[in-house]
């Protein structure tokens, strides 16, 4: 089954600048980035790298970053955009890696985009160095249950609430916006934390941050709604 991303790969370049859209610019780059600069990476694997977008925020901090994605036509736009970065084609599924080869890996909204994210996790973990860090930004299981239905609004448009529902289920949802059709996965957090803890890593961080920057009205909406959560899980010093 296609998740979209080959048929609205355009779309997304013609939308996604070197800032990002707007979330990621004011409420998960400083919180990601934050992260990252507190520990000496040398190397990085992001998971899902797409455009290559954060590939060149980790590369302009000094680490060494390879990223991969299975969509062709991504790929070869950050090879375009960065023709000395290392951006390979793969799955996430199946990472072409040897064990134990990164100090970081990331996955900057990539899980709701991942059949199997059971297999994608254990993966990470496999190719994740023994103290290293798995870095996630991903959605909210409160916002990715109803977020092919969105805002219930009044007469006005004014937005009422976020609704939630099938929290506890999992299953697809296709999001159309700006010309961009794609199938993402709703999940409970239980499932993703019971992996996570599942392979033996270890949590050092849980965030659900609110916007940092920009204008008011959107940083109002963020808090109302968190639409992401951050966190980050440590590999132990002695594999379990």
């Amino acid at each position: 089954m296609s998740n979209g991303w080959e048929r609205s790969a355009q779309a997304w370049i013609a939308s996604m600048g070197e800032q990002g859209d707007w979330a990621r610019e004011h409420v998960l780059d400083p919180v990601m980035l934050g992260r990252v600069a507190r520990d000496a990476y040398r190397s990085a694997l992001d998971v899902g790298c797409g455009e290559g977008r954060f590939c060149r925020m980790l590369q302009a901090s000094g680490i060494g970053t390879i990223g991969i994605d299975p969509t062709h036509s991504l790929v070869e736009q950050a090879k375009r955009r960065d023709p000395a970065g290392d951006y390979r084609l793969g799955s996430a599924e199946a990472l072409p890696f040897e064990a134990a080869s990164f100090d970081l890996v990331v996955s900057y909204l990539t899980l709701v985009d991942i059949a199997d994210f059971r297999a994608a996790i254990r993966e990470m973990y496999r190719v994740l160095r023994p103290a290293g860090s798995l870095l996630i930004a991903n959605l909210t299981g409160f916002t990715s249950a109803c977020a092919a239905q969105g805002w219930v609004r009044d007469e006005e448009g004014q937005r009422l609430h976020f609704p939630v529902d099938r929290y506890l289920d999992e299953f697809s949802f296709e999001l159309e916006w700006r010309g961009i059709h794609i199938r993402n996965w709703h999940r409970p957090l239980a499932a993703y934390m019971s992996v996570f803890l599942e392979v033996g890593l270890q949590l050092s961080y849980f965030a659900e941050p609110e916007a940092s920057s920009g204008d008011s009205a959107q940083r109002e909406i963020h808090r109302r709604v968190p639409w992401f959560v951050v966190m980050e899980w440590r590999k132990p010093a002695i594999s379990v």
